[in-house]
């Protein structure tokens, strides 16, 4: 690919690759039939520094590039989606705190993040606020030093088992998006309550929680930015994710290709192996095509990431839209190559159908991708 990566950013994607091979692909099957968070893998993560690297140094990372963030979802999620989620909601529940934080708020909060000790989660969506995510009902009133929240928060990622939560609530009820702000929720200081642990489709060994705040507690050396800044800030982290979502679907439609070539070529039928047929042959080269077209556009949109560039918004939009949508169509194709085989589970590639779903959902539905990106042409 055009892209030129770094000998770091090489060494970090190999010392992945061989990581994910070795140890997260074994377990891949068993995460997803038990429903479990692979708390093994999470600690095989940080032991590895993998956990370190949406962090600068200086807050106790090893890279701090949306490039090699997204190098490492795409590995991970290969063989495991659930597992890439690790690397990817550490991201985003790091964002907030990278974006808006004073140089206080990240020294204090970022090294447990960045060496594993702590996981991160982000809290935005609402029971009744999720693509309208301005009419949030989270409500953060201030007395003296400190806030106290309360609310429900919806489909929170890891939301279950993080240490650190950040939390967008109103701080100016009836102001629509100017109203919100943004907190940092640390769990010893300022619990809160799962309430629920949602049943999926895929991505099944990644806790998606319920979360219940009751009067909680937080200083205001917590709060994010200014009174009122959270919305944008919330679109801010956003714009710096969905490469990371559209990674992950890269990443999925890889390893179901990966899986289905090789099939096609041992599987035999009428006395040849089935990829010598021309109908078999066209679905492999759409798919190669696609796959490719999507690596390009994710990349892109990650160097934008780095660059801070003008334009980040649209293209991070079209990256995450165009790579999930690709990777719906890509893991159901690959079903169909494996025929009836591929629809049962002794195989991944049904597996990997159901979590590629998920990358046309969050971080934005597709259709507000398409809202995000006409905007910015139309403007």
């Amino acid at each position: 690919m055009d892209f030129e990566f770094t000998a770091e950013q090489v060494a970090i994607r190999d010392t992945i690759r061989e990581l994910v091979q070795d140890r997260v692909a074994p377990r891949a099957a068993e995460i997803d039939a038990k429903s479990e968070y692979p708390k093994d893998i999470e600690k095989l993560f940080a032991e590895n520094g993998i956990l370190g690297i949406p962090f600068p140094e200086e807050y106790g990372g090893i890279s701090g590039s949306s490039v090699t963030i997204c190098m490492g979802i795409e590995e991970i999620a290969k063989a495991c989606a659930s597992s890439s989620l690790i690397l990817a909601v550490q991201a985003l529940g790091s964002y907030p705190i990278l974006v808006a934080g004073s140089e206080e708020q990240k020294k204090r909060l970022c090294p447990p993040l960045a060496s594993g000790e702590k996981v991160a989660a982000y809290a935005l969506s609402e029971p009744g606020s999720g693509s309208d995510a301005a009419a949030m009902k989270t409500r953060a009133k201030r007395y003296g030093n400190e806030y106290v929240l309360s609310g429900t928060k919806q489909f929170i990622t890891h939301g279950s088992i993080a240490g650190t939560l950040v939390v967008f609530a109103e701080t100016e009820p009836g102001s629509d998006h100017r109203g919100i702000s943004a907190f940092v929720l640390e769990r010893e200081a300022s619990p809160w309550t799962v309430s629920k642990i949602e049943h999926k489709l895929g991505i099944r060994g990644s806790p998606t929680a319920q979360i219940v705040l009751e009067e909680v507690k937080v200083p205001v050396a917590n709060r994010l930015g200014e009174e009122g800044a959270g919305f944008k800030l919330a679109l801010a982290v956003l714009d710096r994710s969905r490469p990371g979502i559209g990674a992950q679907a890269l990443g999925i439609a890889e390893g179901a290709f990966d899986y289905a070539l090789n099939y096609v070529k041992e599987r035999q039928q009428f006395g040849q192996p089935i990829a010598s047929f021309q109908g078999i042959q066209f679905m492999l080269a759409d798919i190669a095509t696609q796959i490719e077209a999507s690596r390009h556009l994710v990349f892109l949109a990650a160097t934008k990431v780095d660059a801070k560039a003008p334009d980040l918004t649209r293209t991070a939009a079209m990256a995450k839209l165009f790579a999930s949508d690709m990777a719906m169509r890509v893991t159901t194709d690959c079903v169909q190559l494996l025929g009836g085989y591929g629809y049962i589970s002794d195989y991944p590639v049904e597996r990997m159908m159901r979590d590629a779903k998920i990358t046309q959902i969050y971080e934005g539905t597709n259709q507000i991708q398409r809202v995000v990106i006409a905007r910015s042409l139309l403007r």
